[in-house]
Protein backbone atom coordinates (compact mmCIF):
# COMPACT_ATOMS: atom_id res chain seq x y z
CA UNK A 1 0.00 0.00 0.00
CA UNK A 2 1.81 3.43 -1.14
CA UNK A 3 1.61 5.96 1.12
CA UNK A 4 0.15 9.44 0.32
CA UNK A 5 2.28 12.45 -0.07
CA UNK A 6 2.46 14.92 2.92
CA UNK A 7 1.89 18.37 2.01
CA UNK A 8 2.46 21.28 4.91
CA UNK A 9 2.75 24.66 5.36
CA UNK A 10 5.98 26.18 6.25
CA UNK A 11 4.02 27.15 10.03
CA UNK A 12 2.98 23.65 9.99
CA UNK A 13 6.44 22.09 9.54
CA UNK A 14 7.83 25.02 11.81
CA UNK A 15 5.20 23.50 14.40
CA UNK A 16 6.22 19.84 14.29
CA UNK A 17 9.89 20.04 13.95
CA UNK A 18 12.88 21.58 16.10
CA UNK A 19 14.54 24.36 14.73
CA UNK A 20 17.39 22.03 14.06
CA UNK A 21 15.23 19.37 12.42
CA UNK A 22 13.30 22.65 10.59
CA UNK A 23 16.70 23.50 9.11
CA UNK A 24 18.17 20.57 8.43
CA UNK A 25 14.90 18.88 6.98
CA UNK A 26 13.35 21.97 5.40
CA UNK A 27 16.30 24.26 4.72
CA UNK A 28 18.93 21.69 3.74
CA UNK A 29 21.08 22.63 6.24
CA UNK A 30 23.62 20.15 7.46
CA UNK A 31 24.58 18.48 11.31
CA UNK A 32 28.23 18.95 12.71
CA UNK A 33 30.01 15.38 11.47
CA UNK A 34 30.03 12.77 14.07
CA UNK A 35 27.50 14.64 16.05
CA UNK A 36 24.22 12.59 15.73
CA UNK A 37 22.83 9.86 17.57
CA UNK A 38 23.13 7.54 14.94
CA UNK A 39 26.31 7.90 13.85
CA UNK A 40 27.64 5.00 15.61
CA UNK A 41 24.37 2.40 16.21
CA UNK A 42 24.33 -1.19 15.17
CA UNK A 43 21.05 -1.43 16.10
CA UNK A 44 18.51 -3.20 13.78
CA UNK A 45 15.64 -2.12 12.46
CA UNK A 46 13.71 0.57 10.17
CA UNK A 47 14.83 3.99 9.09
CA UNK A 48 11.83 6.72 8.48
CA UNK A 49 12.02 9.93 7.60
CA UNK A 50 11.85 12.75 10.39
CA UNK A 51 9.00 14.88 9.19
CA UNK A 52 6.62 11.69 7.80
CA UNK A 53 7.96 8.65 9.10
CA UNK A 54 8.61 7.07 5.64
CA UNK A 55 10.84 3.96 5.72
CA UNK A 56 13.75 5.32 4.41
CA UNK A 57 16.62 2.59 4.97
CA UNK A 58 17.01 -0.81 6.44
CA UNK A 59 19.66 -1.26 9.10
CA UNK A 60 20.63 -3.86 6.95
CA UNK A 61 22.40 -1.61 4.45
CA UNK A 62 23.82 0.69 6.74
CA UNK A 63 27.69 0.70 6.85
CA UNK A 64 30.61 2.46 8.51
CA UNK A 65 32.13 5.45 5.94
CA UNK A 66 34.25 7.10 8.47
CA UNK A 67 32.48 10.49 7.29
CA UNK A 68 30.48 11.06 10.61
CA UNK A 69 27.04 10.91 9.18
CA UNK A 70 25.23 7.27 9.30
CA UNK A 71 25.80 5.75 5.57
CA UNK A 72 23.96 3.32 3.47
CA UNK A 73 24.55 1.68 0.65
CA UNK A 74 20.73 1.01 -0.62
CA UNK A 75 17.47 3.01 0.09
CA UNK A 76 13.56 1.60 0.45
CA UNK A 77 12.52 1.23 -3.30
CA UNK A 78 10.77 4.27 -4.00
CA UNK A 79 11.45 6.12 -0.61
CA UNK A 80 13.73 8.80 -2.13
CA UNK A 81 13.99 11.35 -4.93
CA UNK A 82 17.44 12.21 -6.07
CA UNK A 83 17.77 16.17 -7.30
CA UNK A 84 21.37 17.96 -7.90
CA UNK A 85 22.50 20.41 -6.20
CA UNK A 86 24.78 22.91 -7.02
CA UNK A 87 25.14 24.71 -3.25
CA UNK A 88 29.27 24.82 -2.28
CA UNK A 89 30.40 25.67 -5.25
CA UNK A 90 30.50 22.02 -6.08
CA UNK A 91 27.77 19.64 -7.75
CA UNK A 92 26.52 16.83 -5.80
CA UNK A 93 23.22 14.77 -5.45
CA UNK A 94 20.74 15.76 -2.55
CA UNK A 95 18.49 12.78 -1.50
CA UNK A 96 14.67 13.77 -0.18
CA UNK A 97 11.73 12.26 1.52
CA UNK A 98 9.81 11.03 -1.52
CA UNK A 99 6.64 11.15 0.48
CA UNK A 100 7.31 14.78 2.41
CA UNK A 101 10.31 16.66 0.41
CA UNK A 102 12.25 16.81 3.56
CA UNK A 103 15.79 16.83 2.91
CA UNK A 104 17.70 13.95 4.17
CA UNK A 105 21.66 14.32 3.11
CA UNK A 106 23.35 13.38 -0.08
CA UNK A 107 24.50 9.96 -1.90
CA UNK A 108 27.86 9.49 -3.63
CA UNK A 109 29.77 6.98 -5.96
CA UNK A 110 32.18 5.73 -3.30
CA UNK A 111 30.36 3.42 -1.11
CA UNK A 112 30.54 -0.12 -1.26
CA UNK A 113 29.50 -3.18 -3.36
CA UNK A 114 26.65 -4.66 -4.26
CA UNK A 115 25.42 -0.90 -5.19
CA UNK A 116 28.60 1.23 -5.33
CA UNK A 117 26.38 4.39 -3.55
CA UNK A 118 26.83 6.17 -0.06
CA UNK A 119 24.02 7.92 1.01
CA UNK A 120 25.26 10.33 3.78
CA UNK A 121 22.41 10.92 5.86
CA UNK A 122 21.79 13.63 8.51
CA UNK A 123 20.70 11.75 11.83
CA UNK A 124 18.57 14.46 12.70
CA UNK A 125 16.23 13.73 9.34
CA UNK A 126 15.88 9.96 10.91
CA UNK A 127 14.08 8.15 13.40
CA UNK A 128 14.88 4.49 14.07
CA UNK A 129 12.13 1.61 14.54
CA UNK A 130 14.38 -0.98 16.07
CA UNK A 131 13.54 -4.72 15.50
CA UNK A 132 11.56 -6.18 17.81
CA UNK A 133 13.59 -9.28 19.50
CA UNK A 134 11.56 -12.68 19.41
Amino acid sequence: MKKSKVTKTEEEWKKKLTPEQYTILRRGGTEAPFSGEYVYTKDKGMYLCKGCGNPIFSSETKFESGTGWPSFYDAIPGAVKLREDHSLGMVRTEVLCARCGSHLGHVFDDGPKPTGRRYCINCVSLNLEKSVKS
